[in-house]
């Protein structure tokens, strides 16, 4: 795992990467840390924020692994900042960045339905929703669902026209179902910004592989 990747905190990087956890999932592996650090530095450029928490934050966010599938998933974000809290603490972090941190790792996860009550957790959350979306969401979405057994779509009826959508069985139905939903519920304006670019690139990829599927 290369901590240069985490520039200006390298230092803080090569301590933290080897608490990570990534259960073999390729969607929330080390590369998906250096994406949402390069997310939430080019959104902290323009909205501030404490650097060294939220590289923290962003380095130790996935720390406990949960399957997509698990019923843990909904308390995956307040696991992995319950960890969090023993490893900075174990470093000599003072308390109140200890819980600096931990909140924004609570608060990033759309599942877990927990409001970003700081500056860092605004970033955060921002900076982990824009790997989900664009390109690389894309990539992500279909990954996922092959992990988890998932058919690519519903051939009798791709768009969901005359079905609800299921995107545990279908992987296109999460498009639907979540993804092109996530740009209004940014938390900053440079987060907003870029999740409407990125946005724009799912909604046309979904429009071609419709047409490619016959819908």
């Amino acid at each position: 795992m290369s901590a240069a990747a985490f520039a200006p905190h390298e230092a803080l990087a090569a301590d933290l990467l080897g608490e990570v956890e990534d259960g073999g999932d390729g969607s929330h592996d080390v590369a998906h840390l250096q994406r949402v650090w390069r997310n939430a530095r080019m959104i902290a450029a323009e909205e501030g924020g404490d650097g060294e928490v939220l590289a923290a934050a962003v380095l130790l966010h996935d720390c406990v692994h949960v399957e997509k599938s698990s019923p843990l998933r909904a308390q995956a974000s307040r696991l992995a900042a319950a960890r969090a809290r023993d490893i900075l603490a174990a470093r000599g972090w003072d308390a109140a960045r200890v819980e600096a941190v931990a909140h924004a790792i609570a608060a990033h996860s759309f599942s877990a339905a927990i409001m970003p009550d700081t500056l860092e957790a605004r970033v955060l959350q921002d900076a982990d929703r824009l790997d989900a979306i664009g390109c690389i969401g894309v990539a992500r979405c279909f990954y996922t669902a092959g992990r988890m057994g998932s058919a690519l779509y519903d051939p009798d009826d791709p768009r969901a026209e005359r079905r609800a959508l299921d995107d545990a069985r279908y992987a296109v139905d999460h498009f639907r179902a979540k993804l092109l939903r996530l740009e209004g519920g940014f938390q900053t304006a440079a987060g907003a910004r870029l999740a409407a670019e990125r946005t724009r690139r799912i909604a046309a990829f979904l429009a071609d592989f419709e047409e490619e599927a016959g819908a």
